[in-house]
């Protein structure tokens, strides 16, 4: 893939220079995300009583779905935070968005943390993981129009597959593997022990069946307007698409798939954008850095910034560094 290898890239270097910005700071995690999410909500509900296609209405929805979408996001800061750490921001992340977005964490947790194995990144093994680089321009766009079916098989894998593998043990264990992840492989299969965090995901997945099921029964029995239901398909279709456009710039998708990558691989593989303030928009939480952050996975999102521009001043030979790095999106 690539001529380079962890011999020629200062990663000793580049941690001495990191090494002190590893920690997180729960405030900033805890003001990040309950201002977003209340935000996000504050919007759905203007959004909802608004006249239809009024500027309020309009604004609203922009609101709605860019707060809700930052609030998401953290499900990637839950996945690689400290094992038995943050717990009761999880157990919150989890009640007042991952539930009602049909995302608990447990779909990601566990999933995600493959993608930065050594010898599953790349490969066919990595679920978050496709050669967009050598197939033809359609699987890109399939990939983004797949947003549209998202929400709906979200809810069918709740409201629907979940009351159904409890009766049928071995559908259960094909629900875990072809159904239990956010992932971009189709092709993915997770394994019984891809769990690191949340031990107790069956308490995440029977809440989000009830919640699913509760809202279900209101809308049936009049008690809630079926626009609530429109309105949160369609902020979810655009948070979805958000994200995968985003994950399109997240990495150059060239390795076949065929063979494992070195670290340095892997990071030169991955794409930083600093871009500007709108950037913060579409790669929230710190994935505008993503390729620094597969450098050193444990950087908590609100210093992946510091870290950039001291990796950018500091290093003795910046040349690989810098091979990251893009002015915008679309400029792979």
């Amino acid at each position: 893939m690539s001529e380079h290898s962890s011999v020629d890239f200062p990663l000793r270097e580049a941690y001495a220079l990191v090494s002190d910005l590893m920690t997180p700071n729960p405030w900033i995690y805890w003001t990040d995300f309950l201002f977003h999410i209340f935000l996000g909500w504050a919007g759905f509900i203007v959004t909802l009583q608004a006249e239809f296609f009024s500027i309020e209405q309009i604004l609203g929805f922009v609101i709605t779905v860019l707060a809700f979408y930052r609030s998401a996001i953290f499900v990637h800061e839950l996945a690689h935070l400290k094992k038995g750490t943050f717990r009761f921001f999880r157990l919150v992340w989890n009640l007042i968005c991952g539930i009602p977005m049909m995302i608990p964490s447990f779909m990601y947790d566990g999933v995600h943390n493959d993608h930065h194995k050594r010898d599953i990144y790349g490969t066919h093994l990595d679920g978050e993981y496709l050669p967009f680089a050598t197939q033809k321009p359609i699987e890109m766009i399939r990939y983004v129009l797949l947003s549209f079916i998202l929400p709906l098989l979200l809810i069918a894998r709740f409201l629907l597959l979940t009351p159904l593998s409890y009766l049928i043990p071995p559908f259960r264990r094909l629900v875990w593997r072809r159904a239990s992840s956010l992932t971009i492989n189709p092709n993915y299969i997770r394994v019984p022990n891809a769990i690191r965090n949340d031990h107790y995901w069956w308490l995440q997945e029977f809440a989000t069946f009830t919640f699913a099921a509760i809202v279900a029964g209101l809308v049936i029995a009049g008690l809630l307007t079926f626009h609530v239901l429109v309105l949160w398909y369609v902020a979810a279709v655009c948070v979805f698409i958000l994200n995968s456009l985003r994950t399109l710039a997240a990495h150059a998708y060239r390795n076949p798939g065929d063979h494992s990558l070195e670290l340095a691989e892997q990071y030169l593989d991955s794409i930083n954008i600093p871009g500007n303030f709108l950037t913060v928009f579409w790669a929230p939480v710190g994935l505008r850095f993503h390729a620094t952050h597969h450098l050193f996975m444990s950087l908590p999102y609100h210093n992946l910034g510091k870290a950039q521009r001291r990796l950018v001043n500091g290093l003795s030979d910046n040349s690989l560094y810098l091979k990251t790095i893009r002015k915008g999106y679309g400029t792979h």
